[in-house]
């Protein structure tokens, strides 16, 4: 259920400008997301910086470095973010029926220039590509996925989306509900703990005609 929450979660704060402020974008990408709210701008916006990243990552590869491979995973864990908010951006605008019938051409025709890029340097096999395997691997099935996501029609997967949304939505508010009302009663749990605490109470002294305080005499003892 939390990951259906986070869903929703991404899906629906997208749009704000607080969910540029993730550590795979600078300071002043983070500044130029806040202040574009159109979605096609946006999706622009973050094409540029994957483009950025791809471009440090060509530099990169170009010298065979000592200790280089931890600067390409950073860069292709980075881009791979920045591809899979492309897609949430426009889930998001499909979501508030915003106008993103430009989107889809956008996106392929940025994105199947980073695929060819990725998967030139997967089938350059450099020494140390080990090293960065999986998240080589990770940026193109991400680039992929985007592209294919791009060739869907927007009214069929405006529905999907917004059928995703719903379903989250109430399953949150059930799970919601269910934490307020608590477990439902087990009687017998209710009986078995009711009965320890009888077995650990002290028992009460027998009655007696006794004032506080008054203790009975011989007589009384004989009687």
């Amino acid at each position: 259920m939390k990951l259906a929450m986070k869903r929703l979660l991404i899906v629906l704060l997208l749009a704000l400008p607080a969910f540029a402020q993730k550590d795979f974008l600078t300071d002043t990408e983070i500044d130029q997301i806040r202040e574009v709210q159109e979605p096609v701008a946006r999706i622009k916006l973050y094409l540029g910086f994957a483009k950025q990243r791809l471009d440090q990552l060509q530099s990169l590869m170009a010298k065979n470095r000592p200790g280089r491979s931890a600067q390409i995973r950073q860069l292709l864990e980075d881009y791979t973010s920045i591809i899979d908010a492309i897609g949430t951006v426009s889930d998001d605008a499909l979501v508030r029926k915003t106008d993103v019938t430009t989107a889809p051409a956008v996106i392929t025709e940025g994105e199947k220039k980073f695929l060819d890029q990725l998967e030139k340097v997967q089938a350059g096999t450099p020494g140390d590509l080990d090293m960065y395997s999986f998240e080589l691997k990770e940026a193109i099935a991400a680039t992929s996925d985007g592209m294919d996501l791009a060739k869907e029609d927007l009214g069929d997967r405006g529905k999907e989306v917004n059928s995703k949304v719903t379903k989250e939505m109430k399953e949150v508010a059930d799970v919601n509900t269910a934490e307020r009302k608590g477990a439902a009663p087990d009687p017998a749990a209710d009986k078995a703990e009711a009965a320890a605490e009888d077995a650990a109470r002290p028992a009460r002294p027998a009655p007696t005609l006794y004032r506080p305080g008054e203790k009975p005499d011989a007589t009384d003892i004989s009687k």
